[in-house]
């Protein structure tokens, strides 16, 4: 089977980088198809496998491609020559799920989230620093995108996967797609428990993005004068390092082995704001430490209160200072928060991919070849036909959230794939 990964771009190191780095072994020989790549900005395993770029890639200089590029992106993927695959994976949180296939190729699209872009708008913007000419100039162009957006979600992808309960109700929403999630892969293997953590310090691991709310962290350390150790930048470290108090350090981006370190010795891990999943706060717990976040997103999913870390409910120093305060109650078994983080190893990930990619090109295949054949009779294409009357697995169309073939559409309950 001829195996094809396609992914936004590879221009920098987080958490979408994470999973393209575990699909590959999946499938080995499946060259990887992106917009733009970065070398030095993104994961150096990508230097080993086979990339290929757009015609974007002769004018991108770091990230400033990704600001001003917007309208060229939908005809940077649809020029990927994707026929003769068998199999389409793209890692997408926006373009990459647009690639035209053949028909007989099943594309199944593991979707960080909807086009934040496109469907969260006004948040885009106040993160991305726009003045108000450029804000009325991107209102009009990303109109459009939307609309594009819309129609490859619906027309081009197969199956979805979600990377959380948060993001496949946004998948839902949205594009009125099912999907079937499957938690991103965290390296558990990299984090070690230290046997007699310093615990002197709150730890937090984050682009330094307004959206990442570090300020509530810096703020609530502010109100108790507790050292806090920042890694990690961005264009919010200026700000950020201006209402920081003589006990907040910043120390930029550093090598893995030194956050490794950090985090095993840290007293909690802070993660103050609201992500599609967050993939910190599990490492954190890999290295057996708790996690104080907010009480929304993806934490919602990673973080068990009491056991694993704490949750603070509103958006505010005082509330996060409070739940700061609480840490020393706190029981802290490390091996059994441990044990909780591997749940999300980088090895159940691969096995439930793995799984629902070949079930999902048996049903897609399947269906290929009935109509082909012109159904032959086949009541699934006849009208007013209903796929639960034959128990048979939902088309790419079907509403809803599908884990494990079922989905309570009253309480809207989602589960995840392979457990």
């Amino acid at each position: 089977m001829r195996v094809g990964i396609v992914h936004d771009y590879l221009a920098q190191s987080g958490g979408a980088e994470r999973v393209v780095e575990a699909l590959h072994p999946i499938w080995p020989d499946a060259p990887i198809y992106t917009s733009v790549y970065d070398p030095k900005a993104t994961l150096p395993c990508f230097a080993e496998m086979d990339v290929r770029t757009s015609f974007l890639q002769r004018w991108a200089k770091g990230q400033s491609v990704h600001k001003f590029a917007l309208p060229l992106y939908p005809l940077a993927f649809e020029m990927f020559d994707l026929s003769g695959y068998d199999l389409i994976v793209s890692s997408a949180s926006s373009f990459a799920k647009g690639v035209i296939t053949s028909p007989e190729t099943c594309h199944v699209c593991y979707c960080h989230t909807p086009a934040r872009f496109a469907w969260r708008f006004h948040e885009y913007m106040a993160q991305g620093g726009y003045n108000p000419l450029a804000r009325r100039v991107l209102a009009l162009v990303i109109h459009s995108l939307r609309t594009w957006d819309y129609q490859c979600a619906n027309s081009r992808v197969d199956y979805f996967v979600a990377n959380s309960y948060n993001v496949a109700r946004r998948i839902r929403k949205y594009y009125n797609r099912e999907s079937t999630v499957i938690h991103p892969p965290v390296r558990t293997d990299r984090f070690t428990i230290a046997p007699e953590p310093t615990a002197d310090y709150f730890l937090v691991v984050s682009r330094l993005l307004s959206y990442k709310r570090v300020d509530l962290a810096v703020q609530a350390c502010n109100l108790l004068n507790m050292p806090l150790k920042v890694v990690g930048g961005g264009p919010d470290e200026k700000r950020l390092r201006a209402m920081a108090g003589p006990k907040t350090e910043f120390l930029g981006r550093l090598p893995d082995a030194d956050v490794v370190r950090l985090m095993a010795n840290c007293k909690s891990f802070l993660f103050p704001g609201e992500e599609d999943f967050g993939i910190a706060p599990v490492e954190a717990m890999a290295a057996g430490r708790p996690v104080v976040a907010l009480k929304a997103g993806g934490a919602l999913e990673t973080v068990t209160p009491g056991e694993t870390g704490l949750f603070f409910s509103d958006t505010t120093p005082e509330s996060l200072a409070d739940a700061l305060r609480q840490v020393d109650t706190m029981a802290i078994d490390s091996r059994r928060i441990r044990a909780h983080a591997e749940v999300f190893d980088t090895r159940h990930f691969q096995n439930k991919m793995r799984r629902f990619v070949e079930a999902s090109c048996e049903k897609h295949t399947s269906r290929y070849n009935l109509i082909a054949r012109g159904g032959e009779g086949d009541p699934r294409f006849s009208v007013g036909y209903r796929e639960d009357d034959a128990n048979l697995p939902p088309s790419p169309s079907s509403n809803g959230i599908r884990t494990n073939g079922t989905f309570d559409e009253k309480k809207r309950v989602i589960g995840v794939a392979g457990r």
